[in-house]
């Protein structure tokens, strides 16, 4: 940990380098020179220089003095109020940390740091966000990696994707613990009231305004994020229009969990700042990465996006914005645009091992499995504790196949973070397929202590099932083969009520999109009455055709209301799955904008109602777009385009080729809701789908008794499909990929689904019955 003192050496040192005509002040030459030497692979221009320069030196114009430039103070107090990374400098400048030794031979370093410790000292560096920001380096967000919380101690986060959250530890042996209800914080907060209540009794309204700051700011370096809260808007009512108090309020309401009210803040603090002037400029780009976070933590991630971009073009070296922006692209499946961010971050900063983490999970997701594993490897060697890293290592592996490595991984998640239950979770099904089952068994036991969720009592049950047939991965104890694989056209399908294969394979993506998304839980009606509610104003396309369009960060927010059920991180998942496979076809342009009124008849089949009310309101959104307005019916040509990409989007092995015929409708003829829906329902053309897809919305949950898939040994969840022959079940998904038992092979097969046990036991009722009384039926 960097002390004060060490921190305050450093930037002496830093301070001398440049000092070359040794007058105890950098001038404009000498602070260019300082500019350029820290930020290397920046090639600025003199105008830029200049701009930097005339930035700094009039922000701290209290500590210029005269012709000699920026005193040692003011270079400290830049350090502190966030304008760069002390120790990136110092090591990139290639300087050495010695004791300096006065005229008389006597060290300074421990007296500086005792003069530096004193809480009142303002120049100590906020913990959650610096005061000031200059443009001349970069500027670090300090909220730092983990989720925050009650005791707002750092922990990792599941996704794949490393979080800058939390306060720093730069200063956490300042932290006071309180007992909140002993007598010891009753008496330290009467003596705060007195404090402030003398900070108010000023001699003006400015002074009042520098006390309460400088209050909670002393209370914030100590962790007391409630009680300077209290002085944050104590400020924040004394000057309404200041950007520092909403600034500092916003950080102690996110350290607090108040999200919400974090964002709340700093959006009054970059509206402060945006009306001040080039005043706040050395701000701006913070409070757009602070606001990104608070926004991330209601899991608004596109909108989060939009402000750490926002951040990194207002300040090309903030390293830590083009993180943010690439881990939040990554969080909403836009990997390869995520990969260049963080790519960018890892150039400024090779040493970012969060980066180097959510570099390798965007690479993952694409596919570069290699480079993946190499830059997992360097988040790992520049911090072997890194949960992110070797938890998400771990799966790659998995995925790989590469069991015994994975298991090593999660055994190392373990020894930081022992009861991570997915990762004791993921180390038994590693162990199973690494072929020790005995050691896989122990480990299944020790995650059922950690939680009692029902996979874990499935994986049991899976693993039960593979002992008793005796089963190593896809063979048998004789080294035949578990399972074949059959093609389609042998599956034959017994009665009317039987799904084909090939549709419960599209179905089967379906929900479970529909599943990831919630959108089942997310009534159909909520979408009229957002269309009647909304304002959304009318924009033209590139081809002239009007439209009311929005931009995805705007569309999140309506996603929002839509969902409000949900939890923030499985919003998030919502929206990443929205992204990928509604909004990448809807915006085919990749202008950021998406057509509203498409977008709501898109998602209506897949909401919440009746099947009847679906289609109304698919029709209805199609009649709310302005190419459609005045008229009560909609345009043939129009209800051809949504259907087509209806396929596109969710049947996309059909609709690739279809979705290239639209640009080619010319059909105005109009569109009865009566006549939307027989092209709605159509088997060949339409969306006939979404039968198979009701099927599975009611009944892909119910269980079997005791049945278990005679491929995958799982037990059966949603439909059963019973091979009449051989009588041999097997669960939804095996049944898709047209795998049966190897022990079973047969010219074709015959099978017939049952959507629960009652149907099952019903139709065996009806079979002895017709046994008993026609024996020749058999």
């Amino acid at each position: 940990m960097t002390t004060r003192g060490s921190r305050s050496e450093k930037v002496k040192r830093i301070f001398q380098q440049f000092d070359t005509n040794r007058d105890g002040g950098l001038n404009r030459e000498e602070m260019a020179a300082l500019v350029v030497a820290v930020n290397p692979r920046v090639k600025f221009s003199d105008e830029q220089i200049s701009a930097i320069l005339d930035e700094v030196f009039r922000t701290y114009g209290e500590f210029i003095d005269g012709e000699k430039g920026l005193t040692f103070d003011g270079l400290l107090r830049t350090y502190d109020d966030g304008a760069g990374d002390v120790d990136r400098d110092f090591d990139a400048l290639g300087l050495e940390l010695k004791p300096l030794e006065d005229k008389n031979g006597i060290s300074q370093a421990s007296e500086e740091a005792a003069s530096s410790s004193s809480v009142a000292d303002e120049r100590v560096m906020e913990p959650h966000k610096k005061q000031r920001t200059a443009a001349w380096a970069a500027l670090p967000t300090t909220l730092k990696d983990g989720k925050i919380k009650n005791d707002n101690s750092d922990v990792f986060s599941d996704p794949g994707w490393s979080r800058e959250l939390g306060p720093s530890t730069e200063i956490s042996d300042k932290r006071v613990i309180w007992n909140e209800s002993g007598p010891d914080y009753a008496a330290f907060v009467k003596e705060l009231g007195v404090l402030r209540s003398r900070a108010d009794r000023a001699r003006s309204r400015a002074e009042a305004f520098d006390g309460q700051m400088a209050i909670g700011r002393v209370l914030y370096e100590h962790y007391l994020f409630k009680e300077a809260l209290v002085s944050f808007k104590r400020a924040c009512e004394l000057t309404p229009f200041d950007v520092k108090p909403h600034f500092r309020a916003g950080n102690c309401l996110y350290v607090l969990g108040r999200h919400s009210e974090a964002k709340g803040e700093f959006l009054l603090a970059l509206e402060a700042a945006e009306a001040g002037g080039n005043q706040w400029a050395y701000l701006l780009p913070q409070i757009h990465v602070n606001l990104g976070i608070a926004l991330e933590a209601e899991g608004m991630v596109l909108s989060a996006c939009e402000h750490y971009r926002e951040a990194a073009i207002l300040c090309p070296t903030h390293f830590r914005a083009l993180k943010l922006l690439g881990s939040a692209l990554f969080g909403v499946g836009e990997y390869k645009a995520a990969v260049k961010a963080l790519e960018e971050a890892i150039y400024m900063k090779n040493d970012y091992a969060d980066a180097h983490c959510d570099l390798a999970s965007a690479l993952h997701a694409m596919g570069d499995d290699e480079n993946a594993i190499k830059e997992f490897q360097k988040a790992i060697d520049l911090k072997p504790g890194h949960v992110d890293a070797l938890y998400n290592l771990g799966g790659l592996y998995m995925d790989m196949g590469r069991y015994q490595r994975a298991s090593e991984m999660y055994t190392r998640v373990l020894g930081v973070w022992p009861n991570h239950w997915r990762a004791q979770l993921n180390k038994a099904v590693s162990l199973l397929g690494a072929g020790e089952t005995e050691e896989a068994k122990k480990a299944l036991k020790e995650a059922l202590k950690m939680t009692n969720r029902v996979e874990l009592h499935d994986a049991i049950s899976h693993l039960k099932q593979l002992q008793k047939r005796k089963l190593r991965g896809n063979g048998n104890g004789n080294g035949e083969a578990a399972f074949i694989t059959v093609e389609p056209s042998k599956f034959k399908i017994v009665g009317e009520k039987t799904t084909l294969r090939t549709e419960l394979t599209i179905a089967l993506d379906i929900r479970a999109f529909q599943r990831i998304t919630r959108l089942n839980r997310c009534e159909v009606e909520l979408i009229k009455k957002e269309m009647s509610e909304g304002d959304v104003p009318v924009s033209y396309s590139g081809s002239g055709v009007p439209e009311k369009s929005i931009r995805k960060a705007s569309l999140e927010g309506i996603l929002c209301k839509l969902l409000n059920f949900l939890k923030p991180e499985t919003f998030v998942g919502a929206v990443k799955a929205i992204n990928q496979k509604i909004l990448a076809v809807l915006d085919d342009s990749e202008s950021g904008r998406v057509d509203l009124g498409m977008f709501f008849a898109v998602l209506a089949p897949l909401c919440g109602g009746s099947p009847d009310k679906r289609k109304q309101i698919a029709y209805e959104s199609l009649l709310w777009r302005p190419v459609n307005e005045g008229n009560t019916q909609i345009r043939k040509s129009d209800a051809q385009r949504y259907i087509k990409l209806l396929r596109a989007i969710y049947i996309p092995s059909h609709g690739i080729s279809e979705i290239l015929e639209i640009h080619g409708e010319t059909d105005n003829s109009l569109v009865s809701l009566t006549e939307f829906v027989t092209m709605f329902d159509d088997p060949e053309w339409g969306f006939s789908i979404m039968s198979t897809l009701l099927k599975l919305e009611t009944g892909d949950r119910s269980r079997h008794g005791r049945h278990v898939c005679a491929t995958c040994r799982y037990p059966i969840i949603g439909s059963r499909f019973k091979e009449m022959k051989s009588h041999f079940s097997l669960c939804s998904q095996c049944y898709c990929e047209g795998k049966v038992p190897s022990s079973c092979k047969q010219e074709e097969y015959r099978f017939k689904e049952y959507a629960n046990e009652a149907e099952a036991v019903k139709d065996k009722c009806l079979w002895f019955g017709s046994k008993g009384s026609s024996p020749a039926a058999s």
